[in-house]
């Protein structure tokens, strides 16, 4: 499809960052910044003017950017576990129920230009969120809010339509982030790369035709809130690949490089160890999987995404173009979440061309299917293409699917999903948060990131309901085996693997071990040079 790309307003107009007064603690003050590697890529597109706005954004690398510079009202801890008071100063169900939920604002809150921050700012910016209710699917973490209440310049009480016990964690996601009305429209996206918070950092954009190129944060000295910096400046540079990006920490023109390392970048670093880097192994959640459009013709018939599950070698796809930074995975919840079953794996078994065969009979699918994969080209790595030529290879050696690939760039790749222009699609996903309920709400529930035509009502009006009234999330484990069974009976996504997560920096550079956490979240706060 053709792209028209957008004029950007000058990067002069961007929010001047504020610089400390004084050293950080604990590590760098002052001094250079540290600079930190990425292969995400941030630009403005006809379909996406707005890539940093918190109504719109939906994407790791963009939500990486915002939880820098946008405080929620909670937010996970370094080590993970339940949310913790972020721009609050406390917050918690007010009844048994999970159906009300109040929090209080810490004292003295303002946004980084010194306006004062209150309750109003909070309510404006999550109504401000339902009411532009983005088809990139964020809104849908918080559309179990009936109505917003605030008592005082402090204090914001949420009544949910129904009871959630992980409404917490979707308060601290950047899709709650709090914005000032001043500066965002109540009803209308913000157009290019500016973004206005309270979080620990200013940010200022470096910017090169619709493209971010680089990202300066610099330490916010009127922020207010639980995360400790241990620096005053950090700059995210974006590469177009990782070899690039490879090289630049070889080079020390960079400090750490973060998403996302190749597998042949992590066997290197471990096998052959080089002088002043070190490569971390980091806790991940990260998984791989098919989507379908079910109401595309090829795939309509659940018979035919039956067969390519009944076919689909994830140990060989994962050893072959992975190694050792992924593993299969049988369900759309990893094996590392509580409530985990491998329902695809305990219904159509190993892979079997006989299998797929009589399933596809049985349903009288003439043979051979012709499908057309798609993936994107530049979002996940540059493994994304070699998996789905083996995945083109072990779906055209049955003889019972003629397959083609085709990749696109994650501009054009997105918006053609959820258009709905492709019948088969490559995705990843890195939680919102860690709970099954990520794993299931994102792809199944109403308003979700898929925008699929695919419903089931037995899932959307009774089990995720029920999942979410246990505070006990492992009390919530029965439906979610019933939700995983159901999915892989009807196929509407096709669960491939989940990854490992790896950080690769120079051995001067403290932190490091805790720059990432299992969502993939970007804590840069955490950085520093030196002793820690």
């Amino acid at each position: 499809m053709n792209r028209k790309t957008l004029v950007l307003p000058a990067v002069l107009g961007l929010l001047a960052p504020a610089l400390a007064a004084c050293g950080a603690t604990g590590g760098s003050s002052g001094g250079d910044a540290i600079v930190v590697g990425t292969t995400d890529r941030f630009a403005a597109t006809k379909d996406a003017s707005a890539p940093f706005d918190p109504a719109f954004a939906y994407d790791t690398g963009v939500w990486n950017v915002l939880r820098q510079t946008v405080q929620t009202l909670l937010h996970v801890p370094r080590g993970g576990g339940a949310p913790v008071p972020e721009a609050a100063s406390q917050c918690g169900f007010t009844d048994r129920a999970s159906e009300s939920y109040r929090c209080t604002l810490r004292d003295g809150l303002t946004f980084a230009d010194g306006t004062p921050l209150t309750s109003k700012d909070v309510k404006f910016s999550i109504e401000r969120a339902l009411t532009i209710n983005s088809d990139n699917g964020a809104a849908g973490l918080l559309s179990n809010i009936d109505t917003i209440e605030t008592k005082g310049d402090d204090q914001v009480v949420f009544h949910l339509k129904s009871p959630d016990a992980t409404f917490p964690y979707k308060l601290s996601t950047p899709v709650a982030g709090i914005l000032s009305s001043e500066k965002y429209d109540a009803d209308k996206l913000r157009d290019g790369f500016q973004v206005d918070g309270s979080g620990p950092y200013t940010m200022e954009a470096e910017v090169s035709g619709d493209r971010v190129t680089k990202v300066v944060f610099s330490r916010n000295t009127r922020y207010k809130g639980d995360i400790k910096l241990r620096n005053d400046r950090v700059e995210l540079r974006s590469f177009d690949d990782a070899e690039a990006m490879g090289r630049a920490l070889e080079s020390g023109d960079i400090s750490m490089m973060t998403r996302t390392m190749s597998p042949e970048q992590v066997k290197d670093l471990n096998d052959n160890p080089k002088p002043g880097i070190r490569i971390t192994e980091v806790p991940g959640l990260e998984i791989r999987y098919l989507g379908f459009n079910t109401e595309a013709p090829s795939v309509k018939d659940k018979a035919v995404r039956q067969a390519m599950a009944a076919v689909v070698d994830r140990n060989q796809l994962a050893g072959k173009v992975y190694g050792s930074t992924a593993t299969p995975l049988y369900s759309l919840i990893p094996s590392s979440i509580t409530a985990h079953t491998n329902s695809f794996l305990d219904k159509y078994g190993e892979p079997s061309a006989k299998k797929a065969a009589a399933i596809l009979r049985e349903a009288g699918i003439t043979t051979p299917v012709k499908l057309t994969l798609h993936y994107t080209s530049d979002h996940y790595g540059a493994g994304t293409a070699e998996e789905f030529k083996a995945l083109r290879d072990q779906l055209n050696a049955t003889e019972l699917f003629d397959v083609t690939v085709e990749g696109a760039k994650w501009s054009e790749f997105r918006p053609a999903q959820k258009r709905g222009e492709y019948a088969v699609y490559g995705l990843g996903w890195f939680p919102d948060f860690p709970d099954p309920d990520n794993y299931i709400a994102p792809f199944l529930d109403a308003d979700n990131f898929l925008n699929t035509p695919y419903v089931n009502s037995a899932t959307r009006t009774r089990l995720l309901p029920e999942s979410r009234r246990a505070a006990d999330r492992n009390a919530a484990s029965s439906a979610f085996a019933q939700i995983q069974d159901i999915v892989a009976t009807d196929v509407p996504v096709l669960p491939l693997w989940q990854g490992k997560q790896y950080v690769a920096a120079r051995d001067d550079l403290t932190g490091v071990e805790w720059a990432l956490n299992t969502s993939s979240d970007l804590q840069l706060w955490e950085l520093a040079r030196g002793i820690a």
